[in-house]
C-alpha cells in the first residue's frame, strides 16, 4: 500500500481509505455486526490505515462496529469521524455545533470508537447558526486536551475554510468529489492547495454509479440513500447519465483496468493530497479498490479522459434540495 499526507500537518494515511458508513446505513443489505469486524481487520491485513465514520451513521452504531473492529490495530491506524448533529432519541433534528453539544459529542464518540483520542475530528456539515471560528476554539480546546489530534470540516465552501483556518489549522476537508460531480475544482480544491489542508473526497465512485453497475432501470429501496437523490430517483436522469458510466467502461477497458480503479487513480492523479475513501463490504471490491493506489495514468491519458468527461453533460443534482442546502456554507 502506498501512502499519502493530508496536508502540511504530516498527517499519513493510506493512499485511499475506507469510507465504512455503508456497513450500517444507507446502503443496503447491511451484513452481520461480526461479519463487517472481520472484513475492517482484512481491510488493515492488506494496508488500509485509514477509516472513515461518523456519530450520525446509525446513528451510533457504525461507530460502534468500527471501535471495536479497530481494538487490536489501534495505534496502526488513522480513524476518522464526525460531529454537528442534533440527536435526539436516535432521530436526526437537525445541526448543532454549540461548544456544549461538541463536547457532549466527543466524548460520545470516545466511547464508542473504545480510544482516548480521535486521529481526525470533522465537523460533518457547517452549521450556519454557529460561527465557525467558535468551533474552531473548540477545536483547539481538544487538542490541548488530547481528545483529537487533528480537526476538519465536511462539505464547507472556501470562504469557511479560510476562517475556520485562520483561527486553528485545519487538516483536511471532505466533500463529494468524482468524475462526475467536479465542483470541488472550482474554489475548493484551489484553496486547499493554498493552505497546505488535505482532501479527503467521499463518494469517488458516484454512490456505485461509476461502476457500470447501476443501470437505467436501477429502483432503490427507500433505506437507500439514492432513493432520495435526483441523480438516481428519476428515471430520466439515470437513462440519461448512463452515457457517464458507458464512456468510463470504454476509457477503462481499453487501458485493462476496471471502472472503479480508473476512477480512483483518477482522483489520486488530480493532488498528491487527495486521499478518497471508497465504501464497500465486499473483499474483491476492497482489493480491486486499494489497487487503484498502483495505477498510474500517463499525461496524454489524463488529458484525454477530460477531455471525454467534460463533453458528457450530468443530468440530477446530487442531493435533495434540503441536503443541498447544508452544503457550501
Amino acid at each position: 500500500m502506498n501512502y499519502r499526507k493530508l496536508g502540511n500537518t504530516g498527517l499519513e494515511v493510506s493512499s485511499i481509505g475506507l469510507g465504512c458508513m455503508g456497513m450500517s446505513t444507507s446502503y443496503p443489505p447491511f451484513p452481520e455486526k461480526s461479519e463487517m469486524i472481520n472484513f475492517i481487520h482484512k481491510a488493515v491485513d492488506i494496508g488500509v490505515t485509514f477509516f472513515d465514520t461518523a456519530e450520525v451513521y446509525g446513528p451510533y452504531v457504525n461507530e460502534e462496529l468500527v471501535g471495536e473492529a479497530l481494538i487490536p490495530h489501534r495505534s496502526e491506524v488513522v480513524i476518522a469521524t464526525k460531529f454537528g448533529w442534533d440527536i435526539r432519541d436516535g432521530k436526526v433534528c437537525g445541526l448543532d455545533s454549540r461548544p456544549a453539544a461538541v463536547r457532549k459529542a466527543v466524548e460520545g464518540s470516545l466511547k464508542r470508537l473504545r480510544t482516548d483520542y480521535i486521529n481526525l475530528y470533522y465537523q460533518h456539515r457547517v452549521d450556519p447558526n454557529v460561527p465557525i471560528e467558535e468551533v474552531a476554539e473548540v477545536m483547539k480546546e481538544l487538542a490541548r486536551e488530547g481528545k483529537i489530534l487533528h480537526w476538519g470540516l465536511s462539505e464547507p465552501g472556501a470562504g469557511t475554510i479560510r476562517r475556520a483556518h485562520k483561527a486553528f489549522p485545519v487538516t483536511a476537508v471532505q466533500s463529494e468529489y468524482s468524475m462526475w460531480y467536479r465542483k470541488p475544482e472550482e474554489e475548493v480544491i484551489p484553496v486547499l492547495e493554498e493552505l497546505g489542508i488535505g482532501f479527503v473526497p467521499f463518494s469517488p465512485l458516484g454512490k456505485g454509479f461509476l461502476t457500470g453497475t447501476v443501470t437505467k432501470d436501477a429502483i432503490f429501496a427507500e433505506n437507500d440513500v439514492r432513493h432520495s437523490i435526483p441523480r438516481f430517483n428519476n428515471p430520466e436522469n439515470l437513462a440519461a447519465n448512463q452515457a457517464m458510466a458507458e464512456a468510463v467502461k470504454g476509457f477503462s477497458e481499453a487501458r485493462g483496468l476496471s471502472p472503479a480503479k480508473l476512477a480512483l487513480a483518477w482522483l489520486l492523479a488530480q493532488k498528491p493530497w487527495i486521499v478518497p475513501i471508497p465504501g464497500t463490504k465486499k473483499l474483491e471490491r476492497l482489493q480491486e479498490n486499494m489497487s487503484a493506489a498502483d495505477v498510474e495514468l500517463s499525461a496524454n491519458d489524463m488529458a484525454e479522459l477530460n477531455g471525454i468527461l467534460s463533453s458528457i453533460h450530468i443530468e440530477g443534482g446530487r442531493y435533495g434540495d434540503a441536503a443541498e442546502r447544508m452544503t457550501g456554507i
